[in-house]
């Protein structure tokens, strides 16, 4: 049985995929309490965390143009339009980050071949989320980490 190459298209899901699960696995585990796809900043972040200003990107190596392997493969059929499909993604992309950066909020994007090394992801994470150094303390802890 053959798809039709709509069809294919039409079940690429754009929100709740498993890159974004996962990322929201590791988010619970440091700092619960984000928003999902919030449609009042611009590209509707996958996660986002209001008093810190913090808006976190999962995306797809392919669909963005990401510089590993499976972000530089181009396919071979109607190759002329995933190049321009995938450019105007990035250009989106660079256009979203810049609209983020002018209200004052930080965006940090992470592609799905950063979710093979778990812990670099999870330290990646929690430097944007505390980039002043200081860990929170864990919900029901005495104290909090004294500032480094």
């Amino acid at each position: 049985m053959t798809y039709d190459r709509s069809a294919v298209m039409r079940a690429v899901k754009s929100r709740d995929t498993a890159p974004e699960r996962a990322v929201r696995a590791v988010l619970r585990t440091i700092a619960p309490g984000y928003r999902l796809h919030r449609a009042d900043l611009p590209g509707k972040p996958d996660v986002a965390y209001g008093r810190r200003k913090l808006a976190i990107f999962v995306h797809g190596c392919f669909w963005h143009g990401h510089g590993c392997a499976r972000g530089a493969r181009m396919p071979k059929t109607n190759a002329g339009y995933w190049r321009a499909k995938i450019a105007r993604n990035k250009a989106r992309d660079e256009r979203t980050l810049a609209a983020l950066d002018a209200m004052g909020w930080r965006a940090l994007v992470v592609y799905e071949c950063e979710l093979k090394d778990s812990a670099g992801l999870k330290e990646r994470l929690e430097q944007a989320l505390h980039p002043e150094g200081r860990r929170l303390a864990a919900p029901g802890a005495r104290d909090a980490l004294p500032p480094r």
